[in-house]
């Protein structure tokens, strides 16, 4: 079965990838019982020559048919997170890493998460080393991943690498899931409101009018207004259904494709009242966190930087990173490069400090990213709070409303009679 979660890599790179497929197999081992299995291999006879070198004489060889409704679903970075301490758990527990590999991808929900895993495994049987075999895959594993893998090779202490990957990735999906919900909440209040609001103007507002045209009576202005709304809504649906998802398609690919675009929405949404103090500490939080895990798996703080930009989540910050990369470069201390950019609090600058004048970098960095990271989990707390009463106020506001521009010319009957 061919690779089709790959992403974006090299053509050799994707080319090599493809040639490995799964194949199914029967045979007999040492003790003459009969087994079976799946094996990952270029071709029948690399699964041939595996299973001898296994002790296996293999009597049928085949390959996997593909199912008729293909079942791959997305990989996510929660299926990377859950993949790197799993990995990290069973090379502490001394498993060798072609095998924990071999368990982890069989033993994953996702068929798609499978075929990647295996497809390094195979790359490692091969003799490949485990940073390159990822770095393969650009898509799923980044530039901070293979880096501290290829660290923790050299060094002989993958496993502890894999432990520090695993705890960086798992703090940064909790942080990543704390904005989502910050994100999610306000969205979808709007969102209830614009529904509730359509549907009154679209099936009750026409029964009002029906009955207010039988009186023959001078309407009120906000009824006027309202059930003037509704008549647009009901002749112009489709246009502005279009409209509106022509809008959506637009912002979507301009903030992918342009890059000025992007700058602009990231700096907007960093001033937005609350959101934008979520987003922001959200940002330096993985700031600190990033840096904290790469400076203390060794990596050179210029090559370590350069992870870090990507990682920010905010192109604004993105671009001071850079920026600060660049100084540090040619000499100047991190918290220098700091103090010259407007988006890092003086704690930070100060932290970062003491850690540069300590020779403890990366502990200071960790005590930040755990400061924010529980800032962010407070504030969402609270904005969860604050908007539960907002929700009864804005629907409210709005069925009201229209509930009022309906009922005044009933009112205004009963006082004249």
């Amino acid at each position: 079965m061919a690779l089709a979660t790959a992403g974006k890599v090299k053509p050799k790179a994707k080319a090599q990838a493809d040639k490995a497929r799964v194949f199914t197999w029967e045979g007999m081992d040492r003790r003459g019982a009969r087994v079976k299995g799946e094996s990952r291999a270029p071709s029948i006879n690399a699964v041939r020559a595996d299973l001898r070198r296994q002790g296996v004489n293999p009597t049928k060889v085949k390959p996997k048919p593909k199912p008729l409704f293909s079942s791959k679903k997305k990989i996510t970075s929660a299926d990377l997170s859950v993949f790197t301490r799993q990995l990290a758990t069973m090379m502490g527990a001394g498993v060798p890493l072609v095998q924990a590999f071999d368990i982890v991808a069989r033993g994953h929900e996702n068929p798609s998460m499978q075929d990647l895993l295996l497809s390094i495994k195979t790359d490692i049987e091969s003799g490949t080393g485990m940073a390159p075999a990822m770095a393969k895959y650009p898509l799923y594993f980044d530039d901070l991943v293979c880096n501290l893998v290829a660290a923790g090779e050299q060094a002989g202490v993958l496993d502890i690498l894999l432990d520090k990957i695993a705890i960086y990735k798992e703090k940064t999906e909790s942080i990543k899931g704390k904005v989502k919900k910050a994100l999610f909440y306000p969205a979808a209040v709007i969102a209830v409101a614009i529904i509730v609001t359509v549907v009154i103007l679209l099936f009750v507002i026409p029964q009002f009018k029906e009955l207010f045209t039988s009186f023959g009576a001078d309407l009120p202005a906000f009824t006027l207004m309202v059930i003037g709304l509704s008549d647009i809504i009901r002749a112009w649906w489709w246009a502005i259904f279009l409209g509106i998802g022509g809008a959506v398609y637009v912002i979507s690919y301009s903030f992918k494709r342009s890059r000025r675009f992007r700058e602009i929405v990231d700096r907007a949404v960093l001033k937005i009242p609350v959101i934008g103090g979520i987003l922001n500490k959200a940002a330096l939080a993985r700031f600190a966190r990033t840096l904290s895990t790469m400076f203390a798996a060794g990596v050179p703080l210029v090559e370590a930087l350069q992870s870090v930009a990507g990682a920010t989540g905010n192109i604004v910050y993105q671009d001071a990173v850079m920026t600060m990369r660049e100084e540090v470069a040619t000499g100047q201390s991190l918290q220098l490069a700091m103090r010259q950019r407007d988006i890092f609090p003086h704690m930070v600058i100060q932290m970062t400090a003491i850690g540069e004048e300590s020779g403890a970098l990366d502990d200071m960095l960790g005590k930040v990213a755990d400061f924010y990271e529980e800032q962010v989990d407070n504030a969402v707390d609270s904005l969860s709070s604050l908007l539960e009463p907002m929700i009864m106020v804005v629907i409210g506001g709005l069925v009201g409303s229209l509930v009022v521009a309906m009922y005044l010319p009933i009112f205004k009957l009963a006082a004249v009679v």
